[in-house]
């Protein structure tokens, strides 16, 4: 059984991307043989229909289209925001964004969502599409993620990342239900969080326009910002031990590396981290780092 990461950044690290996945197809020896690209998920900056993060990607979507196309890779589309509404349903933008990804070569292309309204309105506008029950659903009890991969609607269910190491419920699931599973590996919000859906609800109503006050994060560590280290020390993260000595053994393949509202730099760090066997790493860095395209920051 092999990995399959769901890596972030459609639009927002479009440039990261374009010299990572030569790299990636063109020296496949650097990296994991046991581990693959399934997806690369975003939305570019004000998309109404985005939710989680406030998207700031710049890249052209005809570029991102073009350049999963070339490597084979489905794009996702992340919108999830929760508290989408009837009207919002004929943005023009999100639904040209349909049109161009629905059909984006041979691989199918995803959408990553949260809101049963739009589920219904994609599933008869755009049926191409697969579609993803995003975390932003904080799916923390295991009832409510059981009845989740018991809908047909969904290829894949993302649980919240406290359920990632529920392994006395997580191994009553049937074959099915493994395979719709996606972990979020790398999270770093607080374990003990108790406010991470209106946290999520605050952020959808920033995409929609609204004046709404910041959501103030209670967590004791929120001034540090997201640091890969810290995420490292949560007790739902997910290393590459993990997949390779226990999730893929017990029958889980899905791997999904959060980091869109990030800096590229870090992004690298996690393709290094996750996809990289430790000898090369050096090589990908310079070869990332040498390239006069890109700027990391």
């Amino acid at each position: 059984m092999q990995a399959v990461y769901h890596l972030p950044g459609l639009f927002e690290f479009y440039d990261l991307y374009k010299v990572f996945l030569p790299l990636f197809r063109s020296h496949r020896d650097w990296f994991y043989e046991w581990c693959g690209i399934g997806s690369v998920y975003g939305a570019p900056a004000g998309c109404r229909w985005d939710g989680g993060r406030a998207g700031f990607g710049e890249a052209e979507p005809e570029a991102a289209a073009a350049l999963m196309r070339e490597y084979g890779i489905s794009a996702r589309l992340t919108f999830s925001n929760t508290l989408l509404r009837e009207e919002d349903l004929t943005d023009d933008g999100c639904n040209r964004l349909c049109t161009l990804f629905e059909h984006n070569g041979p691989v199918p292309g995803g959408v990553i969502l949260s809101s049963d309204l739009l589920l219904d309105y994609l599933q008869k506008m755009y049926p191409g599409f697969y579609f993803v029950a995003s975390t932003t659903k904080v799916l923390t009890d295991f009832r409510q993620l059981k009845e989740e991969l018991d809908r047909p609607s969904f290829r894949y269910v993302v649980p919240d990342f406290r359920l990632n190491k529920a392994w006395d419920r997580l191994g009553t699931l049937n074959r099915e239900e493994k395979d719709k599973v996606e972990f979020l590996c790398n999270e770093a919000c607080w374990f003990e969080c108790p406010d991470r859906k209106a946290c999520y609800e605050n952020v959808s109503r920033k995409n929609l326009g609204e004046d709404c006050e910041e959501h103030r994060c209670v967590s004791p560590y929120a001034q540090r910002g997201y640091r890969f280290s810290d995420a490292m020390k949560n007790p739902g993260f997910i290393g590459i031990r993990d997949i390779r000595d226990v999730y893929l053994p017990n029958g889980f393949s899905q791997f999904k590396i959060e980091g869109r509202s990030l800096g590229s730099a870090v992004i690298l760090e996690f393709l290094l981290y996750y996809l990289t066997k430790p000898e090369y790493q050096l090589q990908v860095r310079e070869e990332i780092y040498l390239s006069s395209s890109l700027d990391l920051f």
